[in-house]
């Protein structure tokens, strides 16, 4: 079968085309899928970058995001049968292969029914970023109705749909954005307050809309010190979750004394460790996200999509910085 493999640590043009072996059916909860789309992700860029995780053998198949037809299901699965249309995030990151490829087995609990109202390249875009957006919001910080919620980069990826998610859970939504552009697409996705952080204070700016009290809960989405001086845009009691690593040369001085509850999140964990009940949970993720899709209450903003051979341009897309949204490859 056609596959965009790594065949090595280095820039972009590492990933090149390659023939390999069709996988098959080998557990009972397995699912082959017939690949239509993957969807490309910053984890994708810096694997190539830095090195796999794994055995970190080489060539490797990236790509956690995919979404497709399945093929074959092994004799344990229920739910799911040959011609259904799935979308998952599963594989990609050097201990199974990934979704640049014309087919992939995936775990039945990791898998979920596309949303039928999109198409595979919009629905293959949606699995990291959704997972990491809920379970931020959901399962690190405590969102309910009414809290005041503080989303950074709400136009990108993980952001775009973080506010649409704050919105649906019934929560006010402030959001940093750069350009004008951006923030017109967050105001249509449910943002109250939009913060150009480039001609704002941003901590002033929250602080200015909560009535100085905070917020309940922020996503930090960019890392450095975008986290640090978040500290000061907290409410007491508040949840601060970062989807990078924390600053080593944090002070934590003023979110003591704010009694914060600082949370990281990493949705890549359950796969990293073979955290089967994280991934089905996960799995459970992506169809209650298909329903607010189907309903039209959720929505994937799609920058760019390309043909598979086209994977190197699509690395250097994200690399460049400032995504709108996001990027997949579709595989005819």
């Amino acid at each position: 079968m056609r596959a965009m493999v790594m065949t090595g640590i280095g820039d972009a043009d590492v990933l090149q085309p390659e023939d390999v072996e069709k996988p098959g059916i080998q557990d009972d909860h397995d699912v082959l899928v017939r690949v239509m789309a993957a969807g490309i992700n910053p984890i994708d860029t810096k694997l190539r970058g830095r090195g796999a995780y794994g055995d970190r053998k080489y060539p490797a198949v990236l790509g956690c995001d995919g979404s497709g037809i399945v093929e074959a299901v092994g004799d344990g699965v229920t739910g799911l049968a040959p011609g259904d249309e799935v979308y998952y995030c599963y594989g990609g990151i050097g201990i199974t292969p990934g979704n640049y490829a014309e087919y992939n087995v995936v775990p039945d609990y990791a898998v979920a029914k596309k949303p039928e109202s999109i198409g595979f390249a919009e629905a293959a875009a949606a699995p990291l970023v959704l997972i990491t957006a809920w379970e931020s919001l959901f399962d690190r910080a405590d969102m309910v109705e009414d809290k005041r919620v503080l989303i950074h980069a709400g136009a990108g990826g993980v952001g775009h749909v973080a506010v649409q998610l704050a919105a649906i859970a019934g929560a006010s939504v402030a959001t940093t954005v750069s350009t004008e552009e951006k923030a017109a697409l967050v105001r249509k996705l449910g943002a109250e307050r939009v913060i150009r952080y480039r001609q704002e204070h941003v901590a002033e700016a929250v602080l200015e809309w909560t009535e100085g009290q905070g917020a309940d809960i922020a996503l930090d989405t960019v890392g450095g010190d975008t986290f640090t001086n978040t500290i000061s845009a907290m409410a007491f009691y508040g949840d601060l979750v970062t989807i990078l690593q924390v600053p080593e040369a944090t002070d934590w001085k003023t979110a003591r004394l704010r009694n914060l509850r600082i949370s990281q999140e990493l949705m890549l964990s359950p796969m990293l460790f073979g955290l089967e009940a994280g991934i089905a949970h996960q799995g459970k993720i992506l169809s209650e996200c298909a329903g607010y899709i189907d309903a039209g209450r959720l929505t994937i903003h799609l920058s760019e999509r390309l043909p598979l051979e086209e994977a190197a341009q699509a690395h250097r897309l994200i690399e460049s910085g400032g995504m709108t949204g996001k990027v997949t490859l579709e595989i005819e």
